[in-house]
This record gives structure tokens, C-alpha cells and sequence, in this order.
């Protein structure tokens, strides 16, 4: 029982509250659905309106990759982990987040737009691991009271 206690104290304490996600893309077909009341009145200004919203908005990938942000990019079917540097007119220049000698550099065409992923602070997962230590610690004071 010890064994598998201080595995779960060790899995717990090399996990980290932070993750990978994709920016959501703003859905104008949810906002369109407040205004339905304006849309419905005439038929032709709703049809126009509803193939213009059909067309995705153009990402711009200089503004998702800010200088400085650490990110998970897709880049010729490969995933890297890189802390932006700076961008060199089309091309980004990167370091790997652990290895900040090794310089990359992606042409701006190489990079899947849809799959960057920004380091953000993940809540729930700091939350299970804070409920976890406290069953922890409560734990161990039973026992030692015992």
C-alpha cells in the first residue's frame, strides 16, 4: 500500500496546472441567433446575410504567434513545442521550449493555422490536484494520530 501511495504522491507532484489549447474561433452563426427577430423580417437580407457568414474569417497567423508566446505548433505534419522569437517577413523564427540554443524557422505556409495551441492555465486540473493534496494531508494526519 505504501508503494502505491507514494507513486500517486510522485504522478501528482510532476503534474503541471498548465496545458495546451486551441484558441475557439468566434461562431457568428451563435450571435446571428439574438438577432433572428431583425433577420426574419426580410427574406433576402437573412440569405445574404447567412453565405457571408458560411465563409470562415481569414487567420492571421503573425497575430496568433506574438513574440514571446510559448506555443504548440503543427508544421509539415510534425508538433513542436517553441517559444516565438520573432518573425523574419514570412517566415517565423523559434526556439524549442527547452532548448533555447537550437534556433527553427517556419515558412508561414508550413504552420496549420486551426492547430495552435497557446499555454494557458488549466483551472480544473488545479483544482483536482488541490482537493488531492488536502485528501493527502488529511490522510497523513489520520494516520499519524492513530
Amino acid at each position: 500500500m505504501r508503494k502505491n501511495l507514494y507513486f500517486i504522491i510522485i504522478l501528482f507532484s510532476l503534474t503541471s496546472c498548465y496545458t495546451y489549447q486551441v484558441k475557439k474561433q468566434v461562431d457568428p452563426a451563435a450571435d446571428n441567433k439574438q438577432n433572428t427577430a431583425a433577420q426574419m423580417k426580410s427574406t433576402t437580407t437573412a440569405s445574404q446575410s447567412l453565405n457571408a457568414q458560411q465563409m470562415p474569417a481569414p487567420v492571421n497567423i503573425q497575430e496568433k504567434l506574438a513574440s514571446g508566446k510559448n506555443v504548440r505548433i503543427e508544421a509539415d505534419g510534425k508538433s513542436y513545442k517553441v517559444i516565438v522569437d520573432k518573425w523574419e517577413s514570412d517566415s517565423l523564427v523559434a526556439h524549442p521550449v527547452h532548448n533555447p540554443k537550437k534556433i527553427l524557422k517556419f515558412h508561414k505556409n508550413q504552420i496549420n493555422a486551426e492547430k495552435i495551441a497557446e499555454k494557458r492555465f488549466s483551472q480544473p486540473i488545479a483544482d483536482i490536484l488541490t482537493v488531492t493534496a488536502y485528501a493527502a494531508i488529511g490522510v497523513g494526519i489520520y494516520l499519524l494520530v492513530r
